[in-house]
């Protein structure tokens, strides 16, 4: 594969708190249902020099390093806030909580449909569209279906961990990484599709490590995979998009679109729907839920204009 050369941005205070925030919300994806940590990369006009920067780390590991620093370290900021915080809070008002951040994606998706400007809709450029929006949906659906009625069975999931356990974790790592690089692909869908979620998410307490250590070892598994699926998908999209960009964002468009719709039907949602059929009345959480929808999507729209006004300014110099 030849190397594809980007230009990676030069920081200033303003734009290493960018890349920051880009980082926080990566991680934010891992925890919260529905959310793509790319899809906010193309938004944010950084997609491509992420790529290119995790690919090339190891060729270009001083000027890619410093890039990916303001990421990294919001990545885990994000992280530690999903799983304290935004977990906490899709446990208090799981619905209202998915509805700010769909939100919040569906205002931002204009800036990822700008990458289709002037590309002829064929009929190949179509069907990949079609497939971008079925396949988060479909991850979606299946982890709807296997994780129906198994939050109280997953707890001890890791409890006796065993060799074959830290080889799946590599495993599920690695595609866990695929989804932080392609846009509208959900961590937590794909962990809530095998089975994995609920029980990682239980599984992160000082007490549980100190009666299962060996639940280190499936994290380790799952990190390694992760850099694996970081690394590789990385490269193979740069090069993709060397050749055929338009043609491939036909599909990432399908992606992002999918994944919106994604947040409403996946394992964790589902929860929310079957309580409400027992409990009785929704009609508060779901008129809070619209309202939060519509700041997230107002908010995120007024990002983009403002992006696309300074874009243009700087076309126009």
């Amino acid at each position: 594969m030849e190397n594809l050369e980007i230009a990676l941005l030069k920081y200033n205070k303003k734009t290493w708190c960018k890349s920051g925030l880009l980082g926080f919300f990566i991680g934010l994806a891992v925890i919260v249902p529905g959310i793509s940590g790319s899809t906010v990369a193309i938004i944010f006009k950084l997609y491509d020099q992420f790529l290119y920067a995790v690919g090339n780390i190891f060729k270009k590991f001083k000027q890619c390093f410093l890039f990916l620093l303001p990421i990294v370290l919001g990545l885990g900021v994000g992280f530690l806030l999903g799983l304290i915080g935004v977990k906490k809070l899709l446990e208090v008002n799981m619905f209202a909580v998915v509805c700010l951040f769909a939100g919040l994606m569906s205002g931002a998706f204009p800036a990822v449909k700008d990458e289709l400007k002037g590309a002829n809709p064929n009929k190949k450029r179509l069907v990949l569209f079609a497939l971008g929006v079925l396949i988060p949906v479909a991850i979606g659906c299946i982890s709807a279906w296997f994780s129906a009625g198994e939050s109280g069975a997953v707890a001890d999931r890791f409890a006796n961990v065993r060799i074959g356990q830290v080889c799946l974790a590599l495993v599920i790592g690695f595609v866990v990484g695929m989804t932080q690089i392609v846009p509208g692909l959900s961590a937590s869908a794909f962990l809530m599709t095998v089975g994995w979620y609920h029980g990682l998410m239980e599984s992160v307490s000082m007490t549980y490590w100190q009666n299962n250590p060996a639940v280190l070892l499936v994290y380790g598994g799952l990190g390694i995979g992760f850099l694996a699926g970081l690394l590789a998908f990385s490269k193979l999209l740069t090069f993709v998009f060397a050749k055929a960009r338009q043609t491939a964002y036909f599909l990432i468009v399908g992606l992002s679109l999918g994944s919106i719709l994604s947040m409403f039907c996946n394992g964790d949602i589902m929860t929310v729907y079957l309580g409400w059929m027992g409990a009785g009345n929704p009609l508060l959480d779901i008129l809070l839920g619209v309202v939060l929808f519509a700041v997230g999507a107002f908010g995120a729209y007024m990002l983009v204009r403002y992006q696309r006004k300074k874009d243009a300014e700087g076309e126009a110099e």
